[in-house]
């Protein structure tokens, strides 16, 4: 009779450790990893803060096919600082999207944005290029720390990583070229959290094997006593 009372309560509490499971590994993060091609154009502003050697610079990327999860455009906008002149022909730039980098209190702090639907990211940009003035290109890299998005992306972190190189135009117009992307991101998948009915069955469960021993032990103590009784 009892093991019959036993035999549910078994599978029952295991069920309960299921749900724990369940929950415990939900936790894990869903990462995407994926690369991109972008078409872009790129203006820098010198008239900034010259007297700091430090210039503004937009860049604006659309890609040349289908990106996953629908990120076809970019714009970045960031602060470059002149590091020093080595070469006439070359000027070397330290770029980020943090003013504070460059000491320049009170500016605003800019970001990336890779867009094309309800899926976007966000990030912050640290990169180093170079005008090469003799042959009339641009030429960078660097990485952009994502730290959150929208749609499939929302509290994404992560990084992107990049080349790029432009076709140096004349002040007043965007210098074109190519960037390469490679995007490693992770999205934390939601935690379900103990519900009522969880801690109900718990509970429950707890009671009827308390009950379950309580009359057990009622039975087998007229046994002991008449096995006492006749030894």
């Amino acid at each position: 009779m009892f093991g019959s009372h036993i035999g549910w309560l078994i599978p029952a509490t295991l069920t309960i450790v299921s749900l724990g499971s369940n929950m415990q590994s939900a936790k894990a993060q869903s990462t995407y990893t994926f690369n991109a091609d972008y078409n872009t154009f790129v203006t820098i502003d010198p008239t900034f803060r010259p007297d700091l050697g430090i210039v503004r610079a937009t860049i604006k990327g659309e890609s040349t096919k289908a990106v996953p999860y629908g990120l076809n455009s970019f714009v970045s906008n960031t602060y470059g600082k002149l590091e020093p002149i080595e070469n006439p022909s070359i000027n070397k730039y330290t770029f980020n999207s943090n003013p504070n980098v460059f000491g320049l209190d009170g500016e605003l702090a800019f970001s990336d944005r890779y867009f094309g639907g309800d899926n976007e990211l966000f990030g912050k940009a640290s990169d180093t290029a170079e005008i090469n003035f003799a042959e009339g290109i641009i030429k960078g890299g660097g990485t952009i720390t994502i730290f959150g998005g929208t749609g499939l992306f929302q509290n994404a972190t992560g990084t992107i990583t990049f080349t790029e190189q432009d076709r140096l135009n004349p002040p007043g117009t965007p210098s074109q070229g190519l960037a390469k992307l490679n995007f490693t991101l992770q999205t934390p998948q939601q935690v379900p959290e103990p519900t009522a009915t969880t801690s109900l069955i718990g509970m429950g469960l707890i009671g009827a094997s308390l009950l379950i021993s309580r009359r057990y032990k009622k039975i087998l103590d007229p046994v002991k006593l008449f096995n006492g009784l006749h030894n």
